[in-house]
């Protein structure tokens, strides 16, 4: 079986990401995170933009100093101020990286640079060839090549790659893109590039109508080997392509993606985690892979089948991408055996009726408030109908201490352990016996 080819993964997190309104980071913030991205595996971490500001400059400069494992990046754009100033920045690094860059399409040419093409690929070409004669590593960036002119942006390709390119970068910088045509994109380039099977094709797609992940396989299939991306999907308005989601994807869907990369994916939740903490911006919950509902459950249907097997509605295990164990979230889309199995682990067990009346009443609360905590389970167990819930002898600390709170008259009749337990495994029995159906009813 041949082996799978590998993808190179270039967090610009530090970079990209950072430039998210709310999300810079100072230097302690920076080496703090990017050491956590070393522990992730990724490939080559873009440190910053050392011309921006001393404190960028600073902070690639240490990264550099302190992270020897993967290719410490640093951008610049195509002009030699730019260019020397990120060699300074990177040149401590055991491997380091020139990223140039420069803008190709018109519009960014015509109101954005006020230049002519052919202005831009003597700009382009000039920069990369200052960079290699500082760097073996030089990286070249179209802006907006999505948006360029084929004919000249294969001539610029063309150009840097004489001047010494050894990375070149195919940005959707606005997003605009659809996987289909961004595929076409590579190929074509791949077609008409004179020289360009001699250097990595990379692709930095952005969010904006929410391709940024689907176009980025579409261009790994079309024959991109690297992938720029940000943990969360931080960056410029909408974001970039999520770190996170791209990874799991090759992982659970391989059959498809038969890529590898070296991403340790157990520590892509602690990188999220991370980031959110340094930034204060948490992702929305429902997040792919990282979100606080990316493993938790509501709806009664799918709480019965988790507790059943937890593959009928998970397609990655939560410990695969290192976040807390999976959750059955109680709410009035909750169904009787979710509700039953939470008693359980509170302490107690239900004959049906029991069970039933308990659920009447949690489906009325639970129209009243969002979300379902133990403390209000604890509360509707003082109204059980005859009060002869069974507590078996495992019951936990929570359910002890509040029955020891209860008075006398409000506790259920004593039950030797033994009995108790019987009386558990007989109920539980009886659950299974009338009826699963039932509970997806509850539950719809």
């Amino acid at each position: 079986m041949a082996q799978a080819e590998r993808i190179t993964i270039f967090d610009t997190t530090l970079r990209d990401g950072e430039q998210s309104p709310g999300c810079s980071m100072n230097v302690a913030e920076k080496v703090r995170m990017a050491h956590q991205l070393d522990r992730l595996g990724v490939d080559i971490i873009e440190g910053g933009f050392p011309i921006a500001s001393e404190g960028d400059f600073e902070a690639v400069r240490v990264l550099a100093r302190e992270i020897r494992r993967p290719v410490i990046a640093a951008l610049a754009r195509s002009c030699p101020g730019d260019v020397e100033r990120a060699w300074r920045a990177v040149e401590g690094a055991s491997r380091p990286r020139i990223h140039t860059f420069l803008a190709t399409s018109d519009i960014h040419l015509q109101h954005k640079l006020k230049i002519s093409r052919r202005q831009c690929l003597e700009q382009a070409r000039d920069g990369v060839k200052l960079a290699r004669s500082l760097c073996k590593d030089v990286q070249f960036s179209a802006e907006d090549a999505s948006r360029t002119d084929i004919n000249f942006l294969c001539e610029v390709l063309e150009a840097v790659i004489e001047a010494g390119a050894t990375t070149l970068n195919i940005p959707d910088t606005v997003g605009f893109s659809v996987p289909h045509e961004f595929a076409e994109l590579i190929q074509t380039l791949r077609r008409q590039v004179r020289g360009i099977e001699g250097v990595t094709i990379s692709v930095h797609c952005h969010d904006d109508l929410g391709l940024s992940v689907a176009n980025s396989l579409a261009a790994i299939g079309a024959g991109a080997r690297q992938v720029e991306c940000t943990v969360n999907g931080i960056g410029e308005r909408a974001g970039n392509t999520s770190l996170e989601e791209l990874i799991m994807v090759m992982r659970v869907r391989a059959e498809h993606y038969p890529y590898e990369t070296a991403a340790v994916a157990e520590q892509l939740f602690p990188s999220s985690q991370l980031l959110s903490e340094i930034t204060g911006v948490c992702v929305q919950p429902h997040k792919a892979i990282v979100g606080r509902n990316a493993f938790a459950h509501e709806a009664g249907i799918h709480q019965d089948g988790m507790i059943k097997d937890p593959s009928t509605y998970e397609i990655i295990a939560p410990q695969s991408v290192g976040a807390p164990h999976n959750s059955l979230v109680l709410g009035k889309h909750s169904g009787r055996n979710a509700l039953r199995v939470r008693y359980e682990k509170l302490g107690f067990s239900f004959e049906r009726a029991q069970l039933d009346d308990v659920y009447r009443r949690f489906v009325a609360l639970a129209d009243k408030i969002k979300t379902i905590e133990d403390g209000h389970l604890l509360d509707l167990v003082r109204d059980v109908p005859s009060r002869t819930a069974t507590i078996p002898d495992s019951a936990g600390k929570t359910a002890s201490t509040w029955m020891a709170a209860m008075s006398k008259e409000d506790q259920p009749a004593h039950l030797d352990p033994a009995d108790a337990k019987e009386k558990a495994h007989a109920a539980h029995a009886a659950h299974e016996r009338e009826g699963e159906q039932e509970d997806y009813l509850w539950g719809v």
